[in-house]
């Protein structure tokens, strides 16, 4: 007892205990300090990169399920198929085999035009029905349409788009070999008596939207799936699954009820990390994976950092008297730099050259400063390259869009003998090309927008055989504002397709404009059919956004990448009366 007295009380005891202190508490505290600061560093990171895949593939499908919409539409819009599905049953055999034979080109015309479209067919219920590739009349004749649900949920939506599961297209190939597919389904109506008079369906090409879920990576055992609004599993790997409610009621509440982009569950006494993004037909895609395959590696950073401290406490004892001094300084100054990176100040750097043991964290701490300024650099980088990437995107989706349904109708024109009518509208298509094609950059003044519109709308009155008269009020400055290519051209195009062909007839429309202390005002107003409220309260909706066609979602987002806060659209409409858009573009655009 007297001899623990005596060491207790010796000086050199003393200032070992006292070096202890005065190293374990800063080192143990600076430890505990840098593990939550980079706690909260990769799991921000890593799940931002999580959220950044997701919504990248989420993009990646819904290019594709807006492909098989537009594919829809173009067909569902087609006169000669409206045609062909009213007279065909009433016409002499001879005229049917050509009309079937015509219907057949056209639809494997449409499916070579689109990657990710696998087959197109259109039935009747009597059991006629064409069909483009491996599409099997013999299986169609077989089928009891009017048992199958897909049918009945068609006809009640009454021309809409209905979406289905994954599944393997029961009219095509030979015996049971069949094609993955994601069907598109729509009746397709007489635009004059609005009557129902056939199915369209348009099948996607699952195999190409199942290996885009399955590229994508989440953590070792974390999987994709996709599901509808009512939590049922449309497409998944495992096709036993698709069809099915999501088993897990915690992960199905967050899926239906909870509209953050991630969430948190527990399943199994396993916690889960989670993630979703809404697809462009109202799907959402989720993933999901154990948390601790994100985690894993922070808890052996808590590890190592506490090993860390003890091994520092190990010196300490063995060589406290005699280093004391040399340590004490250098842990105070990356103490003190350390809290300055944890109040936010990351142009920090330690000046420390020892080659000790606190000279290999002051250099760690230098290298991991400079890898987190570098990894911001870059998502700065990554997010402005991918906003230029969408501005491309949008713009040419619309051009092949217009141009094939030109191209389209100068064709049949040729065939139908309509040389002379084909060769003046080979001839506006040229300048209109050419009015395009001259000019550089992604914007352009006002004026030139409006004379290509009236090259455009040559092309138009010869498509749908009407006069369109365009009539335009700019005011003062207005004509030389530079707005984004195309950005009024769809709502042209609208207004004829949606407001004046239904109504099988021509029509006006009107653009008017005015710039005032910068902000350039736009109005573009039809004489059309309009639209009645419940459709005019849906389009305004951020769901109707994003389901609006190509053009008007390009206008949309147009607007949202080059303007400023306040920038915008809103459409009025009166059935019967017609529309009318009024664009609002504040700021000089970005280019």
């Amino acid at each position: 007892m007297a001899r623990f007295e005596k060491i207790r009380n010796r000086f050199a005891s003393k200032m070992i205990l006292a070096f202890l202190c005065i190293i374990l508490i800063p080192t143990t505290l600076s430890g505990f300090a840098f593990y939550l600061e980079s706690s909260a560093l990769v799991k921000r990171n890593v799940r931002a990169s999580t959220v950044q895949v997701t919504k990248q593939t989420a993009d990646a499908l819904s290019s594709i399920f807006n492909a098989g919409s537009d594919t829809s539409d173009f067909i569902y819009g087609d006169l000669k198929v409206q045609d062909t599905a009213m007279r065909y049953d009433t016409s002499p055999s001879g005229v049917q085999l050509a009309m079937s034979q015509s219907m057949s080109t056209l639809l494997n015309n449409v499916v070579h035009s689109s990657s990710f479209v696998r087959i197109v067919y259109i039935v009747k219920g009597n059991g006629t029905g064409w069909g483009s590739g491996s599409f099997s009349a013999t299986k169609l004749r077989r089928a009891d349409l009017s048992r199958l649900d897909w049918v009945e949920q068609s006809l009640k939506e009454d021309g809409g788009l209905v979406w289905q599961a994954l599944r393997k297209d029961p009219f095509s190939g030979a015996g049971e070999n069949t094609d993955l597919v994601l069907p598109i389904s729509r009746t397709l109506k007489d635009f004059k008596s609005l009557r129902q008079i056939g199915l369209l369906v348009v099948n996607l090409n699952g195999r190409a939207i199942v290996n885009t879920i399955n590229q994508v990576k989440l953590g070792d055992t974390g999987r994709y799936m996709v599901v509808d609004q009512a939590g049922t599993i449309m497409i998944e790997a495992d096709l036993s699954r698709i069809g099915q409610s999501v088993g897990d009621a915690g992960l199905r509440d967050m899926i239906v009820h909870d509209d953050a982009v991630e969430f948190e569950y527990t399943s199994g006494g396993t916690p889960y990390y989670g993630v979703k993004q809404r697809l462009s037909n109202g799907w959402l895609l989720v993933g999901t994976v154990p948390t601790v395959e994100i985690t894993g590696a922070l808890d052996r950073l808590h590890s190592r950092i506490w090993m860390t401290s003890a091994g520092f406490a190990l010196i300490a004892v063995l060589v406290g008297l005699l280093i004391a001094g040399r340590v004490t300084k250098p842990i105070k100054q990356l103490t003190s730099e350390m809290k300055r990176v944890q109040q936010g100040d990351l142009k920090v750097r330690t000046a420390l050259t020892a080659t000790d043991e606190i000279g290999l964290m002051s250099k760690h701490f230098n290298k991991m400063l400079d890898e987190i300024e570098q990894l911001m650099e870059r998502v700065e980088k990554e997010q402005s390259e991918k906003l230029e990437a969408e501005v491309r995107a949008v713009t040419y989706r619309i051009h092949p869009h217009f141009l094939y349904n030109t191209l389209s109708t100068l064709r049949w024109m040729v065939r139908a003998g309509e040389k002379e009518r084909a060769d003046r509208g080979l001839g506006a298509l040229i300048r209109l090309l050419q009015a395009n094609m001259g000019k550089n950059g992604q914007l352009i003044t006002l004026e030139e927008e409006l004379e290509i519109i009236g090259k455009y709308i040559v092309i138009l009155e010869m498509r749908y055989e009407h006069k369109y008269v365009l009539s335009v009020d700019l005011g003062p400055g207005a004509g030389q504002a530079r707005i984004p290519r195309m950005l009024l051209q769809p709502l042209v195009e609208n207004a004829v397709f949606h407001g004046l062909v239904p109504l099988n007839r021509g029509g006006e429309i009107s653009i008017s404009a005015k710039s005032v202390q910068g902000e350039l005002q736009i109005w573009v107003k039809d004489n059309g059919a309009g639209m009645s409220k419940e459709q005019l309260d849906a389009l305004h909706s951020q769901e109707g956004i994003a389901k609006a066609g190509i053009g008007l979602k390009h206008v949309y987002d147009s607007l949202k990448l080059y303007y400023g806060t306040g920038s915008g659209m809103k459409v009025t409409s009166e059935a019967g009366i017609g529309t009318q858009i009024h664009i609002i573009m504040r700021g000089l655009p970005n280019e």
